[in-house]
């Protein structure tokens, strides 16, 4: 009697990458999800329009186009992937190949091509970019409403390790004499440390405004993790927010900010710090309690983006800090608005969170 042959599920077929990608849209990819309600074009254009390419007149390698790079780097802070990531998710993954209009080309944007094109573009193009996602929002209506949230967040960076003599040297602002230009390079001497509830950070800090409605950024302000929260409050105060509130914690009050809010027509809505010799009175503390409510809103953007990957700053310096952390928030932004499309959120709705925008706070909490 004759053994039956080993049977398996594997089956080989020439049209496996067409199935593969008809199972992927029955499932849902985010990512063309993110592709049908930006305006990519838009993007594309404004940053033409800022950094104009060349005319390829003294030759050299043809760049890739504009709309395949912005692509790359919306998905390189949508995920916090390092250039080298980029260009090897981008040679793996069809999913990403798509999304960066690369399924059919037979080259792929390599790592040093990633860290040019965003040396290019600098403050000002990613500048650029996250006024332009903003401009998106207003043009869908999402204006800010409902009052305005400010806060800050730490953003770390990898630690720097200096000798005793090195230490020395930088304090009095000299370069140490045995560093070579490559080591110098690969130094951050911009990020600064501080404590925070007892734990020792180094880094950056990335300030920004959040309107109680939407839970969009409407401003950010960078800077160094040694800088007090408050330092950027005026500079990230929305003039263009409907309402006059404005709600942030207790490292934000003084009585020369009080006395400012008051004179410009604000709403102040600070929580109160005790002092040693004055603890907050039960009429305050139920105070605080009420903002914080609110004020709580302003977290989501932040837990947003350590789901993106986390949010520590992988470049060297402020400059380049500042670069991501701008990313950071127009990414945010622009991933939010593609999902209140996708579910038909009302930006003009009166009431309280419409029942999609509880989903995603359930799902992102």
């Amino acid at each position: 009697m004759s053994t039956p042959p080993d049977r398996s599920a594997v089956k080989f077929d020439l049209f496996a990458d067409a199935a593969r990608k008809r199972k992927i849209e029955a499932l849902g990819d985010p990512l063309q999800l993110i592709a049908r309600h930006i305006d990519f074009d838009h993007l594309t254009q404004v940053i033409d329009d800022l950094l104009p390419r060349g005319d390829g007149r003294k030759g050299g390698r043809p760049p890739y186009p504009t709309s395949v790079m912005v692509r790359i780097l919306v998905l390189k802070y949508l995920n916090q992937l390092s250039d080298e990531q980029v260009e090897y998710q981008l040679l793996d993954r069809m999913s990403y190949q798509r999304f960066c209009l690369l399924e059919d080309s037979a080259t792929i944007p390599d790592r040093n091509t990633v860290w040019h094109y965003q040396q290019r573009l600098g403050a000002d193009g990613v500048t650029a970019l996250f006024q332009a996602v903003d401009g998106q929002l207003l043009g869908h209506g999402f204006i800010a409403r409902c009052g305005q949230i400010i806060d800050a967040t730490l953003v770390p960076a990898p630690i720097q390790h200096f000798t005793k003599d090195e230490k020395e040297q930088l304090a009095q602002v000299k370069t140490p004499e045995d560093w070579s230009d490559a080591k110098r390079r690969q130094k951050d001497l911009d990020a600064t440390h501080t404590m925070k509830h007892g734990k020792s950070y180094h880094g950056y800090k990335l300030s920004i405004n959040v309107d109680v409605k939407h839970k969009f950024i409407r401003k950010i302000a960078t800077g160094t993790a040694s800088e007090h929260d408050s330092r950027h409050f005026d500079e990230v105060l929305d003039e263009h927010n409907t309402s006059r509130d404005v709600y942030a914690d207790k490292g934000y009050p003084s009585a020369r900010r009080s006395e400012m809010l008051q004179v410009l027509g604000w709403r102040e809505h600070i929580q109160r710090k005790a002092q040693k010799s004055k603890p907050l009175s039960a009429c305050q503390k139920k105070r605080n309690t009420r903002i914080a409510r609110i004020r709580a809103r302003v977290e989501h953007p932040f837990a947003q983006m350590r789901h993106m990957g986390g949010k520590l700053i992988r470049t060297i310096g402020q400059v380049r800090a500042a670069v991501a952390m701008t990313m950071m928030a127009a990414c945010y932004n622009l991933k939010r608005l593609a999902r209140f499309l996708e579910d038909g959120v009302d930006a003009f709705y009166k009431g309280g969170p419409s029942k999609s925008e509880v989903r995603l706070q359930g799902i992102n909490a």
